[in-house]
């Protein structure tokens, strides 16, 4: 099935759910066994089913089988929040002393995660302030066990270099992680371009209405984990489930079956069946919504270009954009709906122009159908230094737009007014 297909109906067959044509909710926590050696062989790995909801569900397995084929993969894990899939990817390559090198430009969460809370049980990261591949170079040691970055920024909106950073992660044994959250897999498939593991915050595009919170790890089965030689964990016996090695035993999902039977057992950031269903239910329209939404966007980007109340814009298909060749080269379908400008004035203009925003909401989200505004330095990127906002390159003028499904003309006339009102 060609990628508007599988958006619709991969992962879901009316045969094999009592003929539903929409995806059900199996909103239950566990599951039968049909006999006492069934249910052991189950617990031990053997064979595929489903034991409790904690773990496997059907209705959150349609929608991993479904991201996967929509990345590529071989094989997804969906959980409660974009957050516990950047947890659990990060989590399954490292132990205590390992390290992480990561651009400093990622989602504020993701930044605290890596250098606040993981630090802590002994996993460090070392962030780089750099586009530049020899940068990231500079961090990598023996103690490395992953790249991190974003497809897309968020907020800054810088475009990485997939396949550069795929190619040094590979020069040292260790795998590229790419958080795909903001392009979605319609307008980046970073597998083709070299990743080997991607993470998304289902709460955002893939889910797109706001309304459920979910996260997923995607596995492109590509990554050789026995040459590499640093990942015992999945190669070495694991004595949980009696001397199981995961790449003798799963090959290529190897690393995407430990993330289920390790870290979703252990930790138990499991999504729920309904907001599984909700995702499933928003998933079928992501092709169109992403389509408007980057063509909104890049409407209202170009508009805030000629505006006098604006310092600045950035958005990566602007050819003003630092990052507009490896947008044309990673996203040339579109490069999806936020939009950053610096607005002109002080802390009284920032708070007139929000306030007197109609359409627009101030909220923390992005990827809505509704169109949203975040002040990035008081909100999603609060707990960061001003040290780290200035490297992060984030003022109290920044502004991010999430440009919704609404009519970009009613949109643009908004943002005037309110321009308007904030001098």
């Amino acid at each position: 099935m060609k990628f508007d297909t599988i958006t619709v109906q991969g992962g879901m067959n009316p045969g094999d759910n009592r003929a539903c044509i929409s995806p059900p909710i199996y909103q239950n926590t566990a599951f039968y066994f049909k006999d006492l050696d069934f249910a052991a062989d189950l617990f031990d790995l053997k064979t595929a089913g489903d034991i409790y909801t904690r773990i496997s569900n059907p209705t959150t397995n349609m929608l991993e089988e479904r991201v996967a084929a929509l990345e590529g993969g071989v094989g997804a894990v969906a959980v409660s929040s974009g957050m516990s899939a950047t947890l659990a990817a990060v989590l399954n390559l490292t132990n205590a002393g390992n390290e992480v090198v990561a651009s400093a430009s990622v989602y504020g969460g993701t930044f605290n995660l890596l250098n606040s809370t993981l630090p802590k049980y002994g996993v460090v990261t070392k962030f780089v302030n750099s586009d530049k591949i020899e940068d990231y170079e500079k961090q990598i040691n023996e103690k490395t066990r992953c790249i991190y970055a974003e497809t897309v920024g968020n907020p800054t909106l810088d475009v990485c270099d997939i396949e550069g950073l795929a190619n040094l992660a590979h020069k040292y044994s260790i795998p590229l992680i790419i958080d795909n959250t903001v392009p979605s897999p319609y307008l980046c498939r970073p597998f083709e371009h070299g990743a080997d593991i991607i993470v998304h915050a289902l709460t955002k595009y893939i889910s797109g209405h706001g309304n459920s919170m979910g996260g997923i790890i995607i596995d492109s089965g590509k990554f050789d984990w026995e040459k590499s030689g640093k990942f015992p964990d999945l190669t070495k016996k694991d004595q949980s489930y009696h001397g199981l090695s995961y790449t003798e035993t799963f090959k290529e999902a190897a690393y995407i079956t430990r993330i289920r039977t390790a870290y979703l057992r252990d930790l138990g950031c499991c999504l729920s069946p309904f907001n599984a269903y909700l995702t499933l239910v928003g998933l079928e329209t992501l092709h169109l919504r992403m389509e408007r939404h980057s063509e909104s966007a890049l409407k209202v980007a170009k508009w805030l270009q000629n505006s006098e109340f604006v310092k600045w814009v950035s958005y990566p298909l602007l050819e003003s954009s630092k990052y507009y060749n490896n947008a044309k080269k990673y996203l040339p379908k579109g490069a999806s709906s936020i939009v950053a400008f610096g607005l002109k004035g002080d802390r009284k203009n920032l708070e007139k122009f929000v306030s007197s925003l109609k359409l627009f909401i101030h909220a923390t989200n992005i990827g809505d159908s509704r169109s949203i505004i975040t002040c990035p330095s008081l909100t999603t990127h609060r707990q960061l230094s001003d040290e780290e906002l200035e490297k992060a390159g984030i003022g109290i003028e920044f502004i991010r737009l999430s440009v919704g499904l609404e009519d970009t003309d009613d949109l643009i006339a908004d943002l005037e007014q309110a321009f308007q009102k904030s001098v």
